[in-house]
């Protein structure tokens, strides 16, 4: 089976004035399969945004490579690049990155606008995933008017309004509080399972991680000894 996402000897460094390189991961090789729950831990600085950002084709590589859907990506474009993740993939963030100016049925349905469907039909199908995700009732909503569990769920609705085939989130409960938190795992825990849905969990939090099926920890860049350890499968 062709996983969604692959790294292979993934390594990144940064060079900055005339210090030697900081490497940031040594060699990372990860396959995840269509369908999986992956929670991606560690401590602070030890590559795990970094990594996800490479699978997710924000950033690239310094050597190795990544295949999405079984295309390698190193060799594309910007402009392909950036195809491929409107496309394929769906991103939350810590922090939201909602346009303050606009509606919450309005900013979900950016993606779709981008990718050129018509504004009546964009905004039909944008309320039809923020129902999903309990927001109903606050379409017509600015970011300002919301909370943040609630600003937190429409950016998951905009990262799901053109179905990706990858879902990457990185610490999405990082300023929520813990019961919230919590709240917000279970609704990407149930629209993993309703949709089938692959997921990539950023998370410093051992009781998140715990809920996902496969948990990898990254210490100083490279795969923790003993590589993989599976929780019991929530799906």
């Amino acid at each position: 089976m062709t996983p969604v996402v692959e790294a292979r000897e993934v390594y990144k460094s940064y060079i900055k004035d005339s210090s030697p390189p900081i490497e940031v991961l040594r060699g990372i090789s990860l396959k995840v399969q269509q369908g999986e729950f992956l929670a991606i831990m560690g401590p602070s600085g030890a590559g795990k945004s970094t990594l996800l950002h490479i699978m997710g084709l924000i950033d690239r590589p310094t050597r190795g490579e990544v295949a999405l859907k079984g295309k390698e990506t190193n060799s594309m474009g910007d402009e392909e690049r950036a195809y491929l993740r409107n496309r394929l993939l769906g991103f939350v963030f810590q922090a939201h990155y909602l346009l303050p100016e606009f509606t919450a049925l309005e900013n979900v349905a950016i993606p779709l606008i981008i990718r050129g469907e018509k504004g009546t039909r964009a905004l039909n199908e944008a309320a039809q995933v923020l129902e999903k995700v309990g927001l109903e009732t606050r379409l017509h909503h600015k970011p300002g008017e919301l909370s943040g569990g609630e600003q937190q769920r429409v950016a998951i609705a905009r990262a799901l309004v053109h179905n990706p085939a990858l879902l990457l989130a990185d610490e999405p409960t990082g300023n929520l509080d813990r019961e919230r938190g919590i709240q917000l795992m279970e609704l990407l825990l149930s629209l993993h399972r309703e949709k089938g849905m692959t997921v990539i969990l950023v998370t410093h939090d051992p009781l998140l991680a715990s809920m996902a099926q496969r948990v990898i920890k990254l210490v100083d860049g490279r795969l923790s000894s003993g590589k993989e350890s599976l929780s019991p499968s929530r799906a």
